[in-house]
C-alpha cells in the first residue's frame, strides 16, 4: 500500500522535468489546463480545479496530475487484486479501501474518475460476499464446535452412567481427564460459543465429572474396607499351606492344595504390597510340596519304565500274532500275554496311552478274525448268500433274454431301460458272488 503523503491533497510541486522524458500517460485525456494554468479534471457533466503545476508547460502539469491518477488507480487495482486471494480476510480488504476510499475523495488528479469509482465499488461487492462466506464460514464452524462440545458431554455422562460394578476405574478415568483437557483446548480455540449455550454444556460436564469422581471415591473407600478381610482370610490360608508342605500323603495334599487355589482365587485382593508377600509365602509351601512329592514320582518312574521295557516286549509278541491265521492259536497265546500284561505293573503316565492302544488293536484284530470265521461257518447265513446269488443268477438271465427281443424289435427305449435294469443287476450278482466266497461258494 502506498505511503499517505503520495495522497497529499496539495503537494508541492517537484521541478519541471528537463526535456520531454517524462512518462506519458493517457489519463491525461480526462482533463485540461486552464489559460491561467490552473489543471481541471472531468468530473461528471462538469470540472474541478485540481491544482496547478508553476514552471512547467501546459502539457507537464496535465501529465503530472495524469500520473498522480494513475498511482491512485494502481493502488485500486492491487487491492482488487489482494480480493482474489482467498487468504486475505474482509476485514482487511476493507481497511484497504477505506484508505484508498479516503486518499481517491476530492483527490487532485487528472483521469478516469467513474472508472475508479467503478473499481471500487467493485471491490466494495467483493467485500461483502467474502463477509458473507467468512460469516458462513464461522457459523458452520460454530455449529462444528457446538457438535464436538456436545459430544464431550456425552462422553462424560456415559462414563458417569456406568454401573459402577462394571467400571474399569484406571481406563474410565484416564478417559475423564483426556475428556477434560479436550474441553479447555476448544475453550482456548478461536471459535466461541455463545455464553449461555457454553455455561448450559459445561453445567452438564462438570456435573457428569463430579458424579463419576464421588462414585470412584467410594468405589475405593469399600475397596479398602474388604482388603482387611482378603489380608486375614488369606493368612488362614498361607498358614494351612505351610503346614500341608511336609505332607507326604501325596494324592490327598496335592488335593488340598488344589481346593487351596480355589479359596485363594475367591478370597479376594488386599493391597499389593501384602498380597504379593502372602502369595510368595503361600507359593514357596506349595512348591516345597510339589517338588517333594515330584522327587518320589521321578524314583517311581525308574520302577516304572522298567515295566515299560517288560510291556513293549508283551506288545512285540502280541503284534506278531497279526495277520490271524489261526484263530484258537491266536487266542491262547494272546490269553497269556494279556496275563503277563497285567503282572507287569505300571509304566510311566506319558507312555500308557500309546501302548495300551497298541495291545487294543492286536485284541480288536483277534476279535473281528474271530468273528469272520463265525459268520462263514454259519448256516443260516450261508443259505441266504446262496439264495441271493441264485436269485440274481435268474434275473439276469431273465434280463439278458428281454434285452434280446427289444433288439430284435429295433425298439430303443425298451433297450436303454433293460440295459441300465442288467447293468445293475450284474453289479449286485457280483457283490453277491462276493460274499460268497467267504462261505467256500
Amino acid at each position: 500500500m502506498p505511503s499517505p503523503a503520495l495522497f497529499a491533497a496539495k503537494p508541492k510541486p517537484p521541478a519541471a522535468p528537463a526535456g520531454p522524458a517524462y512518462a506519458h500517460s493517457d489519463s491525461a485525456r480526462f482533463g485540461r489546463v486552464g489559460e491561467d494554468g490552473t489543471v481541471y479534471v472531468t468530473e461528471g457533466e462538469g470540472e474541478r480545479a485540481v491544482g496547478s503545476y508553476p514552471g512547467a508547460s501546459p502539457e507537464e502539469a496535465l501529465q503530472y496530475f495524469a500520473r498522480k491518477y494513475d498511482e491512485l488507480f494502481g493502488t485500486a487495482e492491487l487491492l482488487h487484486q489482494r480480493a482474489a486471494n482467498p487468504d486475505v480476510t474482509s476485514r482487511d480488504l476493507a481497511d484497504g479501501l477505506k484508505t484508498v476510499r479516503e486518499h481517491a475523495k476530492d483527490a487532485n488528479v487528472v483521469g478516469d474518475l467513474a472508472a475508479l469509482e467503478a473499481l471500487l465499488s467493485g471491490i466494495e461487492a467483493e467485500i461483502a460476499a467474502r463477509r458473507e462466506s467468512e460469516n458462513a464460514a464461522r457459523a458452520q464452524a460454530k455449529a462444528e464446535a457446538l457438535t464436538v462440545r456436545e459430544d464431550l458431554v456425552s462422553q462424560a455422562e456415559a462414563i458417569a452412567g456406568q454401573v459402577p460394578e462394571r467400571i474399569q476405574w484406571k481406563t474410565s478415568s484416564e478417559q475423564m481427564r483426556a475428556l477434560l483437557d479436550a474441553w479447555k483446548d476448544h475453550q482456548r480455540g478461536r471459535i466461541r460459543l455463545d455464553k449461555d449455550v457454553e455455561a448450559a454444556l459445561w453445567a452438564r460436564f462438570s456435573k457428569a465429572r463430579n458424579s463419576f469422581d464421588k462414585a470412584r471415591r467410594t468405589h475405593f473407600a469399600e475397596l479398602e474396607a474388604t482388603r482387611a478381610g482378603a489380608r486375614s482370610a488369606k493368612e488362614k490360608l498361607v498358614a494351612e499351606a505351610e503346614a500341608l508342605a511336609v505332607s507326604t500323603d501325596w494324592a490327598s495334599t496335592a488335593g488340598a492344595f488344589k481346593r487351596l487355589m480355589d479359596q485363594w482365587r475367591g478370597a479376594g485382593r488386599a493391597s499389593r504390597s501384602e498380597d504379593d508377600a502372602l502369595w510368595e509365602r503361600f507359593k514357596a509351601a506349595q512348591d516345597s510340596f510339589f517338588r517333594a512329592k515330584d522327587a518320589v514320582v521321578a524314583a517311581e518312574d525308574q520302577e516304572f519304565r522298567t515295566n515299560l521295557d517288560t510291556k513293549l516286549a508283551l506288545l512285540a509278541e502280541a503284534e506278531a500274532l497279526l495277520p490271524v491265521t489261526d484263530i484258537d492259536a491266536a487266542k491262547t497265546a494272546l490269553r497269556g500275554i494279556q496275563d503277563r500284561w497285567e503282572k507287569a505293573g505300571k509304566v510311566p503316565r506319558a507312555d500308557m496311552e500309546r501302548i495300551e492302544k497298541a495291545l487294543r488293536r492286536v485284541e480288536t484284530a483277534v476279535r473281528d478274525a474271530e468273528e469272520r470265521k463265525w459268520r462263514r461257518t454259519n448256516p443260516e447265513v450261508a443259505s441266504r448268500a446262496h439264495s441271493l446269488a441264485t436269485q440274481l443268477e435268474a434275473s439276469v438271465a431273465k434280463l439278458e433274454r428281454q434285452l434280446a427281443d427289444a433288439e430284435a424289435t429295433g425298439n430303443p427305449k425298451r433297450v436303454r431301460e433293460l440295459t441300465d435294469k442288467l447293468t445293475a443287476q450284474r453289479a449286485w450278482l457280483e457283490q453277491a458272488k462276493g460274499g460268497l466266497a467267504e462261505f467256500g461258494g
